[in-house]
């Protein structure tokens, strides 16, 4: 089992790139969300790997964090979805974003990946939406506050609500309310207000 590769990044090509760890230069296939996020050439990077062998051959994957790499494993324990599937939904949505569309049973978003039909991504909700903690996925200010005053937990949920009620989708409105910094003394409406101008850039 090889649980990580670190040592400078040599190649990066379409969906594999190449680092070199004692001399020897391994091939590791990775999310276009890797790509993205890499450092530049001859700049030290450590990957987290999953180590499959086969009959035919061995591959290596690789996450930025042991989270996405957590969430590959659960998504290739779901019957019908290999590693190259599961890389295909990694590369089409962000991990945080798959751990929202499974939470909020949106199946649309999960099969906008390649290869992934509504019935697949529809088992893959029913296979891990109880491994998915809610706390994982949204920002520690929405968590919730105790007492009987509105936390900023809740006008958060509220604006989400009222996103979904607009027509978007849960996995959007979950991406917008994120990026806003939702203080104690804003209401649902402030942070609704904030959530659709960052809908515009999504």
């Amino acid at each position: 089992m090889i649980s990580y590769v670190k040592g400078p990044l040599v190649d990066i090509f379409e969906d594999t790139v190449i680092i070199e760890a004692g001399y020897i230069g391994l091939e590791i296939h990775v999310p276009l969300s890797v790509l993205d996020r890499l450092p530049g050439i001859g700049m030290e990077t450590i990957l987290y790997t999953y180590f499959q062998v086969r009959e035919d051959g061995m591959c290596l994957y690789g996450f930025l964090n042991r989270q996405d790499l957590r969430m590959f494993k659960q998504l290739i324990s779901v019957s019908g979805i290999g590693p190259k599937g599961a890389l295909g939904v990694l590369s089409a949505m962000t991990p945080d974003d798959l751990r929202v569309a499974i939470i909020s049973g949106d199946a649309k978003a999960i099969s906008r990946a390649p290869g992934i039909g509504v019935k697949t991504a529809q088992r893959v909700i029913l296979d891990l939406k109880d491994k998915i903690d809610m706390a994982d996925v949204l920002p520690a200010q929405f968590a919730p506050a105790e007492g009987p005053e509105i936390s900023a937990g809740g006008v958060a949920k509220e604006a989400i609500e009222a996103l979904v009620a607009l027509g978007y989708s849960q996995t959007e409105a979950n991406r917008a309310v994120g990026k806003v910094e939702v203080t104690e003394d804003m209401t649902s409406e402030d942070v609704l207000k904030a959530s659709l101008k960052h809908l515009a850039f999504l």
